[in-house]
This record gives C-alpha cells, sequence and structure tokens, in this order.
C-alpha cells in the first residue's frame, strides 16, 4: 500500500533525525580514547568519499557557483567548521541528551536571525514563543548553579554557529545542487580535522575505533540525505516538527550506551523549547495557509 508524501516525509525526518544522532553517539564514544581532531579527520575523509560520490553519480559536478554563492558557500563551510568543533569539544564532556537538549533551540533561533537579517516579520505571538522558548534554555544549562559550565556554553555557541550556516544557504541560487554545498562544507571540516592532527598528535586506530569512526561517517551521510529527502516530500509544516524527535534519541542512547540520565530541570527546559518549537512552526504554517488564502 503506497503511503502519503506527508507520512513519506516525516519518516525521513525520523530517519534523519536517529541518523545524526548516531553518529553523535559513535564520535562521543571514540573520542574517549582517539585524540578529537585524528577522528574528526577520518571521519571526513568518509563524508567526503561518500559525497563525491553522490556528486559523481548525480553530475552535481557539473554545476559552477557563480562569485556570490561562493562566497556565501564559504561563509557556509567556515560556520560548519566552527560549529563542528564547538559541538563535539562540549560532546567530549557533557551528556548526549542534554547537549541534544540545548539544540532544540536551533529553530527558534533560526526564526529570530531570519527576522533580524532578512526582515522576516514576526508577531507577537511568534516573538513571545521565541521568548519563552529561550526561557526553557536557561532552564536546561541553569548559570549560576552547580549543573552550569563552559561546556554548556559551547554548545550555545554551535546553535550560533549553525544558524550563521542555515541561514547563508538562503540566498543561494535555487539550482546549485545541495550536494555541491554539502561537499564544500565537508572538505572545509576534513580540511580542519588534519591540521588539528598538526598540533593535537596520532594515536593507532585500533579495529574497534576504526569501527566506530566508520560508523559515524556512513550515518552522518544517511542523515544529511534523509535530512534532504525529507524538505522535498510533503508539507514542511508538517515534516519539520520531527527534527524534535533527535531528543529522545539522545536520551535513549545516552542512556543505554554511556548511562547518563537527565535530571528533572533539563526535561523541563527540553519541553518547554520543544512548546515553543512547535508553537512557531504552527503558526508560521498558519500564517502562510492565510497568505495563500
Amino acid at each position: 500500500m503506497p503511503i502519503s508524501e506527508n507520512l513519506r516525509g516525516m519518516l525521513l525526518m525520523c530517519a534523519s533525525m536517529a541518523a545524526f544522532t548516531i553518529n553523535d553517539t559513535f564520535m562521543k564514544s571514540v573520542t574517549q580514547t582517539l585524540p578529537l581532531y585524528q577522528t574528526i579527520a577520518l571521519r571526513g575523509l568518509i563524508a567526503v568519499v561518500g559525497l563525491g560520490a553522490l556528486a559523481l553519480v548525480t553530475r552535481a559536478y557539473r554545476f559552477r557557483p557563480s562569485g556570490r554563492d561562493g562566497w556565501l558557500i564559504l561563509l557556509r563551510s567556515l560556520a560548519d567548521v566552527a560549529a563542528t568543533i564547538l559541538f563535539l569539544e562540549a560532546l567530549l564532556r557533557m551528556p548526549l541528551a542534554n547537549l541534544s537538549a540545548i539544540l532544540q533551540a536551533l529553530p527558534l533561533l533560526i526564526t529570530l536571525a531570519a527576522a533580524l537579517v532578512f526582515g522576516d516579520k514576526i508577531g507577537w505571538r511568534r516573538m513571545t514563543a521565541i521568548l519563552v522558548g529561550l526561557i526553557g534554555v536557561l532552564i536546561i544549562i541553569r548559570p549560576g548553579t552547580e549543573g552550569f559550565d563552559r561546556w554548556s556554553l559551547l554548545g550555545l555557541a554551535s546553535v550560533a554557529c549553525v544558524v550563521v550556516r542555515d541561514l547563508s544557504v538562503r540566498r543561494l541560487q535555487g539550482q546549485l545542487p545541495s550536494a555541491v554545498v554539502a561537499l564544500g562544507a565537508a572538505v572545509a571540516v576534513t580540511t580542519m580535522g588534519w591540521i588539528g592532527t598538526a598540533f593535537q598528535g596520532w594515536n593507532p586506530v585500533t579495529p574497534v575505533e576504526a569501527g566506530k569512526v566508520l560508523g559515524a561517517g556512513l550515518f552522518l551521510i544517511v542523515g544529511y540525505l534523509t535530512s534532504v529527502m525529507a524538505m522535498r516530500h510533503g508539507d514542511i509544516g508538517l515534516v519539520a516538527p520531527f527534527r524534535y524527535t533527535s531528543l529522545l534519541w539522545a536520551i535513549v542512547l545516552g542512556l543505554v550506551v554511556f548511562g547518563d540520565l537527565p535530571d528533572v530541570w533539563t526535561f523541563l527546559g527540553a519541553a518547554i523549547v520543544i512548546g515553543a518549537g512547535l508553537f512557531t512552526l504552527w503558526r508560521e504554517r498558519r500564517l502562510r495557509r492565510s497568505s495563500a488564502a
């Protein structure tokens, strides 16, 4: 029995969030024994090969970005490099679910940044939802308490870099293939990893560690492909909320693999952030329908 486009998009988004979180789990595990930049370099090689093969199969290499698009791809790649470093440095020292809870603020911050940078209109309802969501983030990181540390700030900084990364593609030409954009970022992150190994050093890789790096690279590619496919099926307003399933995966994998379980304040803050994000997505969908009518 064929499934609807909306259901296909929802399932693909759930698969994407699962793949990205499994990638994070592999990275957190393998960086306990291998240097961070060595791990980034090895995983990056897998991602570059995979995305390069995708570009060849789809003939995406035939497209040449214009000068303006080239600068935007460079900005996106640099933001991705910074986001990767900050996120993985925080992931090394924070429970997976706690960091994932902070990342749930991303849709809210993208909405706010789009209003500040591009002049998108935000009504008082969505602005209130954004402020409530930010209060939820403060509950998660709890500044001034024993549960707060500088690694939480690194997590927030990585979210800010992801906002820059995602908004930078908004002005790209529509015909530019996503594989070209993703490949540029993958090359930049991989190059950063190899440069970092010159300062951090290189350790021999055991078969178990090699398997974890391979798993991280493969799931990273799967996450990218399914996220792109998800946004091309069904109503975005219905598909996008399933991004929040990443927190469920992070809680389960954090408990099973690392024995970590967030405290009640993290759950409360995450619930507030997700609730605010869902309201914002619902409001945007309603406004789009009103405009279309």
